[in-house]
């Protein structure tokens, strides 16, 4: 019995939408490509992601999940005096920062309250704590459009 070969590519390409950059696009059309790997840096992926808007259904996702949020903020300015001045001043024996104020620590808290993130309550919900294999699957297959 000759079983047909799996087809490598994706089901549906509607949500990679940096498939056609992506090197596995090559694999899957029987090519290699001869380029060196090169890793996309974070002013490309925020200017990538401000010109293509995400799915709907991810959208919806990351607002349940509360991870929105961080998307919104968008790329942060860093601030390399700020962070070689707390490099100097961290304790790593108390996991402390030690100012001219005090001993300071970021907390949980701190990062809930900056971000506006959820920090109590269970990491799943109770209805996928108790799902089975299969009703987990079909569920992926649902959100994805592809059942693993």
């Amino acid at each position: 019995m000759d079983i047909p070969p799996a087809h490598p590519g994706p089901a549906e390409d509607q949500l990679l939408v940096l498939q056609g950059d992506h090197r596995s696009s090559f694999v899957w059309e029987g090519q290699l490509s001869d380029e060196p790997l090169r890793a996309r840096r974070p002013d490309d992926l925020w200017e990538f992601m401000a010109q293509h808007p995400f799915h709907a259904r991810i959208v919806a996702r990351l607002q349940a999940t509360g991870f929105y949020t961080i998307f919104r903020i968008g790329r942060m300015q860093l601030d390399w005096s700020l962070i070689t001045a707390l490099v100097e001043r961290w304790i790593p024996e108390t996991h402390t920062f030690y100012l001219p104020t005090g001993e300071a620590t970021i907390t949980l808290e701190d990062v809930q309250v900056l971000y506006g993130l959820r920090i109590d309550g269970r990491a799943l919900p109770q209805y996928i704590r108790s799902m089975t294999r299969g009703q987990y699957l079909d569920m992926m297959g649902q959100f994805t459009g592809y059942r693993p």
